[in-house]
């Protein structure tokens, strides 16, 4: 049975109250502004949830105040869990992380490299690349696919001319026929040579279907959400759940408002209400602090949560090794960012600790070594005020007293 977050006082797990109650200050005075509509913020310490607070309103016209347990719109948070999924079944030997994707998904044959985009009419010449795309490269965003809606402008170009979508909101579309289109399309630069983040993780939420035979919602479904007790996570939330749904804003002439017209590609920002059959791997998914708490946790914990594991303590310690080599100089595990040597001096948080964040203003992070887990959720669109996350970090470690 799943087990609710356990609650303690931040004294007894080495944080003090009285320093936390900055975080209040912070999120407060960005409500106050209307610069963000609310938010929901978790801090865990040694798994025990010492600060869990909801700040502002799910729907700030109609005053309807935040709640704790209301649920956002992840987007690539997703990525993540989809990156879990692979290596669950990379533990049941389905594949090895160096085999080309094309050994599961043979539309991945023979990539070829964009040479030149002709603007006139977005028809491209390509050259052969020099290898094939890796299962290892995908979870890296390192294969050389870009991202629709978001990534370069010609590849954007590319992509929306093949009807590949970002995902983020997609629903009346089927993953596996997109994907096939995806595969036949020009990559932006040679397998393994660069990082460029892209639709690499909604490959693989196809190749999860491929290995396990199951789609994808069934399979975060039966083998990771019932499991961890993840019980308010969906790609669409069912009807009894729409309620909890915040609204997504956009700030417009310095103050925020609902988002009223589509977003991205022309998608409902009301999305994950939708009886959608388009499951994102890297972007679809919508969750709460609590859930996603619980799944950070999987990992300090080196694989298990709720009395189950889904997967070993080596496991876990490779997809937190970064693997990307130089010259490329982004620190990148399998599925998560990193807190290398390389890049430590840059932030706050400690070495190994793993992190990233969604399109809508949420972000998270986890910090082995001081047994932490941290999230603050908003959901907006192209906010401005995306260094909450930061200086939620900030405000996170300066409360610690051990």
């Amino acid at each position: 049975m799943a087990q609710p977050l356990a609650s303690a006082k931040p004294e007894d797990h080495g944080m003090a109250t009285a320093r936390l109650n900055k975080i209040d200050q912070l999120v407060t005075d960005l409500v106050d502004r209307q610069q963000i509509p609310g938010a929901v913020v978790l801090i865990m310490r040694n798994g025990k949830a010492v600060y869990h607070k909801a700040y502002g309103f799910r729907d700030a016209e109609n005053k309807v105040a935040l709640r704790k347990d209301d649920i956002f719109r992840i987007a690539s948070q997703t990525k993540a869990i989809t990156s879990l999924a692979v290596m669950m079944l990379f533990e049941e030997g389905k594949f090895l992380l160096d085999d080309p994707v094309s050994k599961y998904v043979p539309e991945f044959r023979n990539p070829k490299l964009l040479v030149n985009l002709n603007w006139a009419d977005t028809t491209y010449t390509t050259t052969p690349a020099k290898s094939e795309v890796t299962i290892r490269q995908l979870l890296t965003h390192s294969s050389g696919i870009d991202y629709a809606s978001i990534g370069s402008q010609e590849f954007k170009a590319i992509y929306a001319k093949a009807g590949v979508p970002s995902g983020i909101g997609t629903d009346n579309m089927v993953l596996a026929e997109k994907m096939k289109i995806l595969a036949g399309l020009p990559l932006r630069h040679q397998p393994g040579e660069q990082y460029t983040y892209g639709l690499n993780t909604d490959v693989l939420g196809y190749l999860v279907e491929v290995l396990s035979g199951l789609p994808l919602d069934q399979f975060f479904r039966n083998r990771i959400f019932q499991p961890l007790g993840m019980n308010d996570t969906y790609f669409f939330l069912p009807p009894e759940k729409h309620s909890r749904l915040v609204w997504l804003y956009q700030t417009r002439n310095g103050k925020i408002q609902k988002m009223d017209k589509p977003a991205y590609e022309g998608i409902n920002p009301q999305y994950p209400t939708l009886h959608g059959t388009y499951f994102s791997g890297g972007a679809g998914l919508s969750s709460t602090v609590e859930d996603y708490g619980k799944f950070l946790q999987l990992f300090l914990n080196k694989g298990e949560f709720n009395g189950v594991r889904l997967l070993s303590r080596k496991t876990v310690e490779l997809m937190l090794t970064n693997q990307l080599q130089p010259p490329v100089t982004q620190q990148f595990g399998l599925g998560f960012g990193l807190e290398t040597e390389k890049n430590d001096h840059q932030s706050i948080l400690s070495l190994g600790s793993f992190s990233w964040g969604g399109a809508f203003n949420t972000h998270y992070w986890a910090d082995p070594q001081e047994k932490l887990v941290g999230m603050i959720f908003t959901n907006m669109y192209a906010s401005p005020y995306w260094n909450i996350g930061d200086k939620f970090k900030v405000l996170t470690y300066q409360a610690i007293t051990d």
